[in-house]
């Protein structure tokens, strides 16, 4: 099949095998760990004063894992991978996955802001979904199609984002420069069914174990306030 390519595709031939291994040397929290929880946003849309429906689309390699924390983010209704960044032609995995489409493999996160801001979900997104210093990659996943990138939807996301990556570029908390894309949203295509709730769908797959259980543990661990279990 077109998406069993690379580290992912290697992982689905041995899934039996690394499955054990994984669950055997680190257990379901592999690399939970490592993940640090950055400061809050000192700039933030305030809470809205009833419930109502915004979008933000993040993009911080393989669609999968950022997904999966995003559903377990209270005040987010819907996490729907895609892609976003390329054409509508384009926005097929087989091609994303040659890096030459533009396209990044993205993640269009639903929320109340009555529930959850903006700003705590940058929080989240930069402390735990991905790592904001890999350019072009996250862990065994190389290419643009894999960079750090938030497209915003409107001026005043983009004031937001804008000041929560200079906030965190001054605090110096991180490995090293943030080099995540801040870059106006033109469209967002859902990616193929297969792909989407595919944590949920293969929990024991050995790249969700590995790569993306430790996100949502991490998740839990450092944010107790905004996790919630399903």
């Amino acid at each position: 099949m077109t998406y069993e390519r690379g580290f992912r595709g290697l992982c689905h031939r041995l899934a039996p095998v690394i499955a054990a291994l994984a669950v055997a040397l680190f257990g379901n929290c592999a690399r939970a760990d490592r993940a640090t929880a950055l400061p809050a946003a000192a700039i933030d849309a305030p809470p809205a004063a009833k419930p109502g429906k915004q979008t933000v689309v993040l993009a911080g390699g393989c669609f999968w894992g950022v997904q999966a924390v995003f559903q377990h983010v209270k005040g987010v209704s819907e996490a729907t991978s895609g892609y976003a960044g390329g054409s509508a032609d384009t926005a097929k995995y087989d091609l994303v996955s040659g890096g030459d489409t533009g396209h990044a493999e993205a993640v269009r996160v639903t929320f109340d802001p009555a529930q959850v801001s903006l700003g705590q979900l940058l929080r989240v997104f930069f402390s735990v979904a991905h790592d904001p210093t890999e350019l072009n990659r996250q862990g065994p996943d190389t290419g643009t199609q894999y960079r750090s990138a938030v497209f915003f939807a409107d001026a005043d996301q983009k004031r937001i984002i804008d000041a929560y990556v200079a906030q965190l570029d001054r605090a110096k908390l991180l490995r090293g420069r943030i080099v995540t894309e801040v870059v106006p949203l033109q469209a967002f295509y859902p990616a193929e069914g297969y792909h989407q709730n595919y944590a949920t769908v293969h929990p024991n797959d050995p790249y969700i174990v590995i790569n993306d259980a430790p996100k949502v543990a991490n998740l839990r661990r450092l944010f107790p306030e905004l996790y919630r279990a399903s």
